[in-house]
């Protein structure tokens, strides 16, 4: 019997392996999402039911670990050196000369692939199987990020065939991805990341691996040092990259002499705005690999290979107008006409000396959103008028502040009306109060009617109401009203994250929620004391202590704690229960999410981890669990179902 499900689990792992590179590297999926769950849910049921099966390489195993504190050093087998820039054909041209005078060989044949603008890294298979992946770091040594690495979609756990191998590549995050994690970041009054770059590399470097987990990374491979020397070309070497089921980019190409590499450089100048991820240039190699080695290095380059680096795209355009606009946050940016080009900040206007009427040089410089570069000041009629930020909110007349070190003006007065229909937006949505039917239409009938002009109006809303909106039948009413009153009683950790604090995330608002059991308590925290707190840093401090201190947020507060939205941690019979006792959850929670039962044990007393060790008391197994709960019986540590957890 143990034979046959060996055989079944191995087949499964094959054939969801085959489907992974179908759909991550090759875009050509051969089966449906709903195939592929089964298949995939078909493993993990095993798998629970036969823990010592897994394997390391099982497609089950990517989002794995625990919290890590700190990233390891580690040495690369080989040095990751950087490359020499070409900043034009001039520079370009120097380099081919270089390496005909070295070689002795006229019309050399290179390598052109698009120089993505990425995070560098560094992956290690052994057997064929991953084992380690490291970032660039000074070239000699980087930091371990194997468990963030295992994440990507696009980077197989197991090769195709069994290759002792270290493989570089790029780590990157295509264009709409970006946009939409900067859309999410800007709802949960997070800073946007300022490029595609940044944002791959801040999500590499999370010490949560479930965080990276969330971010859609892809990767393009571009050279293994394989243990055996069997190629003659770094095209070859290429092509057996591929064969062993890692991405590389499709646009790579041989070219006969430099002026070839020219035409390429131009081609994908004109097209790379039709990419759907950022490059910044070409890399052109010399392909023959005993050439490679005869060229050799220098300190910090290898010779045989130089970046041509694209200039930044430009346009021209004329600068009609700068609206101010006030965001979810109370972000005072002031935004040009005649397309919407975000201009930063006030500062920014002044230091470029830009006016409104102005002819300006736009570029798009690793953002998706243009930046104003420059007046064309030779075009100037005289009528041009000088722009000035707002001293007070442009909507509410509220004081503007700004933090100190920053460069953007906020209104932090929660009943501004600019603001309100974002926040409440945010306030309702299913991981903040989670007050289901109430959809942005129905947001701006209660704002424009006067109904609502703030978080706690809503919950005096009355069905005659929502009666009122057009196209709202009884059944909508009533549904609506359910969902209000059902949100009352929800942990406070959600209403934390529900009131829009500035940098305060879901994930900060649970840390904030185990420290404070009560709104109240958190209102009264200074910045040194919120410091103090494990990924609670200044600005965040700052952020919270500034919110708390408004007026008008508090009189909100007190009014939502009035009309009965719970604002503090429950305590069952006012008793510390659980006081000492370590808990660890594995599987998925029916009966509640994982976020109120975290919150129950914190209540009571306990205290919870993400990772496994002899000190856990309990282990909460909920349906279809991790290897957590294999490895626990193991160690000896209590299991428990999720009613048995419901009844302590």
């Amino acid at each position: 019997m143990t034979h046959d499900v060996e055989k079944e689990i191995i087949n499964l792992k094959n054939e969801i392996l085959k489907h992974n590179h179908s759909y991550y590297v090759l875009d050509d999926p051969t089966i449906s999402d709903a195939e592929y769950d089964l298949l995939f849910r078909r493993l993990k049921e095993l798998e629970s039911k036969h823990p010592d099966l897994v394997t390391e390489d099982s497609p089950t195993q990517r989002v794995g670990g625990g919290l890590q504190k700190s990233f390891n050093t580690v040495k690369h087998k080989t040095p990751l050196l950087s490359l020499d820039n070409a900043m034009n054909y001039t520079e370009l041209e120097d380099f081919d000369r270089r390496v005909i005078e070295g070689l002795g060989v006229e019309n050399i044949e290179y390598v052109c692939e698009l120089k993505i603008d990425g995070l560098a890294v560094s992956i290690v298979y052994e057997d064929g199987v991953f084992v380690l992946a490291s970032t660039r770091g000074d070239g000699v040594e980087g930091e371990d990020i194997t468990q963030n690495i295992k994440t990507v979609r696009s980077l197989p756990l197991r090769l195709k065939a069994k290759k002792d191998l270290e493989v570089r590549g790029e780590v990157y995050l295509p264009y709409d991805d970006f946009i939409k994690l900067n859309n999410e970041r800007e709802s949960n009054g997070e800073a946007r990341f300022a490029n595609p770059r940044n944002a791959a590399a801040g999500s590499v470097r999370q010490l949560d691996p479930k965080v990276t987990a969330k971010r859609p990374l892809d990767i393009f491979f571009y050279y293994a040092q394989f243990e055996e020397n069997l190629y003659k070309s770094h095209f070859e070497n290429l092509e057996e990259i591929k064969k062993l089921g890692l991405k590389i980019n499709p646009n790579i190409k041989i070219a006969k002499g430099i002026e070839e590499v020219k035409k390429y450089i131009e081609h994908w100048g004109m097209r790379r705005a039709s990419l759907k991820y950022e490059i910044d240039g070409v890399v052109v190699k010399v392909n023959d690999l005993l050439f490679q080695k005869k060229l050799g290095y220098t300190a910090r380059a290898p010779k045989w290979a130089i970046a041509y680096k694209y200039p930044p795209m430009q346009a021209k355009t004329v600068l009609e107008d700068i609206k101010v606009q006030v965001g979810r946050t109370g972000a005072i940016t002031p935004v040009a006409i005649l397309k919407p080009v975000h201009l930063h900040n006030g500062d920014e206007i002044a230091r470029k000396g830009i006016k409104i009427g102005d002819h300006v040089l736009v570029q798009r410089a690793g953002d998706v959103i243009p930046e104003v570069v420059a007046p064309i000041k030779e075009k100037r009629s005289g009528r041009e008028i000088e722009f000035k930020m707002p001293k007070k909110c442009p909507s509410c007349g509220g004081k503007l502040f700004r933090e100190e070190g920053e460069a953007i003006l906020r209104c932090i007065n929660a009943g501004c009306i600019a603001q309100i229909k974002e926040k409440l937006a945010h306030f309702v949505s299913r991981n903040a109060m989670d007050i289901e039917h109430m959809g942005p239409s129905i947001i701006d009938q209660l704002v424009g009617k006067g109904f609502v002009k703030n978080f706690a109006d809503i919950y005096l809303l009355k069905k005659e109401d929502l009666l009122s909106l057009d196209r709202f039948a009884e059944k909508s009413a009533n549904n609506v009203m359910k969902s209000i009153e059902n949100s009352k009683s929800l942990s406070h950790e959600r209403l934390i994250f529900a009131l829009g604090i500035r940098m305060v995330g879901r994930e900060t608002a649970t840390v904030l929620s185990r420290h404070y059991s009560t709104i109240e308590a958190l209102s009264k925290a200074s910045s040194e004391e919120l410091v103090s707190i494990n990924s609670v840093g200044p600005k965040v401090a700052r952020s919270i202590v500034q919110f708390f201190a408004e007026d008008e947020n508090m009189k909100i507060i007190n009014s939502l704690k009035k009309l009965g939205v719970n604002t503090f941690q429950k305590i069952e019979n006012g008793e510390k229960k659980l006081d000492g006792k370590k808990f660890i959850f594995t599987g998925k929670l029916l009966s509640m999410s994982r976020n109120d039962a975290e919150a129950k044990v914190l209540a009571l007393g306990g205290s919870v981890s993400s990772s496994l060790s002899k000190d856990i008391d309990y282990i909460v197994v909920g349906d279809d669990p991790g290897s957590k709960y294999s490895k626990g019986i193991k160690l000896g540590i209590k299991c428990i179902t999720e009613e048995e957890f419901q009844n302590i």
